[in-house]
């Protein structure tokens, strides 16, 4: 069972910072993509950023030069540093992992229950 877990969300005034932490547990399985999402009010969810295992990095370009993605794989750890925070940054962020499996080499795609970001004006 693998299992996703988001930390770090909070309420914070626009120029402000936050890093969000997404560890993942269990066992039996290979980690390959992760990537942070993010769903406002009313909106859709977007992918907010996205890394691979190897470290390539990928960015909404609303929060490009704003956000970094990071990972340490050797403790299934993928954060999401957040600068320069905007009112219309305020949305349930996500952590999702692409995992595959050691036994028979499928692939799931596994999402943490999110974590609430504010950002007042």
């Amino acid at each position: 069972q693998v299992q996703l877990v988001e930390s770090g969300g909070g309420l914070v005034q626009a120029g402000g910072s936050l890093r969000l932490s997404c560890v993942v547990s269990g066992s039996g399985f290979s980690i390959n993509a992760m990537g942070w999402y993010r769903q406002a009010p009313g909106k859709q969810r977007e992918l907010v950023a996205a890394i691979t295992s190897g470290g390539s990095t990928r960015y909404a370009d609303s929060v490009k030069g704003r956000f970094t993605i990071s990972r340490d794989n050797a403790k299934n750890l993928v954060y999401l540093q957040m600068n320069n925070l905007k009112p219309e940054d305020t949305a349930v962020y996500s952590c999702n992992a692409d995992c595959t499996s050691s036994s028979n080499y499928l692939r799931r795609n596994v999402w943490g229950q999110g974590t609430q970001v504010t950002v007042s004006s």
